[in-house]
């Protein structure tokens, strides 16, 4: 288990969004996040990839503190995630949008393009392949040309996976990403998911559709006033009092 949260608490003025919580994620899973809404699940996540700090407690990955990194360090320890409702660049291409996530992009320096332009050229070449290939995974390589922002819904969840992919994560937390996605593309995202997982990669996920949590997780979390409830299998959850209590209802 390399993912550790430890005593992690985050406070919005009054309002503990998430209080002492302790949990920890183990390699090669997915394991599924639940809870009411102000749960802190969302919190939670925010505060594991750097787009907000703690005010107290510890977060590991390898045994290495991620509390207080920002986000973009998170990512380049491999710490991704993607948001409820997708953030493409709606203006330009899919395979664009691809492209801008990948990590050590010579191009982003003047110095770079000025002076290194042939680095820079096979760097991109090599950037474009490889959004190629993970658009040809998610079944999207016939939309590489299509502005992002004339994606449906479903689609545009599958690029926001595939700008995650582009980062090269060891751990992709997912903040339910399925919502709002008609039941035959989230079925192929979910299947990709599985792939990712028999592929060595950790996935942690916010889901409140229960038929998901309970078929795809290898663990289920359940989240209740900023702490861990529970933990255990699917069918240990299902069948937990505490969890039938506070969420998913006698």
């Amino acid at each position: 288990m390399t993912l550790r949260i430890k005593d992690v608490s985050k406070r919005f003025g009054g309002v503990h969004a998430v209080e002492e919580c302790t949990l920890g994620v183990q390699d090669g899973t997915i394991t599924g996040l639940i809870g009411p809404n102000g749960a802190g699940k969302t919190t939670l996540f925010n505060l594991i990839t750097g787009f907000l700090h703690p005010d107290g407690g510890e977060i590991h990955l390898n045994g290495e503190r991620l509390d207080g990194l920002p986000a973009h360090a998170t990512v380049r320890r491999g710490v991704v995630k993607t948001w409820q409702i997708p953030r493409e660049f709606e203006n330009i291409t899919v395979l664009e949008n691809l492209m801008l996530a990948a990590k050590d992009n010579p191009g982003e320096s003047i110095w770079n393009v000025v002076f290194r332009p042939f680095r820079v050229r096979k760097r991109e070449r090599e950037v474009q392949e490889k959004a190629q290939e993970i658009l040809e995974f998610l079944e999207l390589d016939h939309l590489a040309t299509e502005l992002a922002g004339n994606l449906s819904g479903g689609q545009k969840k599958l690029l926001e996976l595939g700008r995650a992919l582009m980062t090269d994560p060891t751990h992709l937390l997912l903040d339910e990403p399925v919502a709002g996605v008609n039941r035959v593309l989230a079925e192929k995202l979910l299947d990709r998911l599985d792939q990712l997982r028999e592929q060595g990669m950790t996935i942690f996920l916010i889901e409140h559709d229960m038929d998901v949590v309970m078929s795809r997780c290898d663990v289920v979390i359940a989240m209740h006033n900023g702490r861990k409830l529970a933990e255990g299998t699917p069918t240990e959850i299902k069948a937990n009092d505490d969890v039938i209590e506070s969420y998913l209802g006698g």
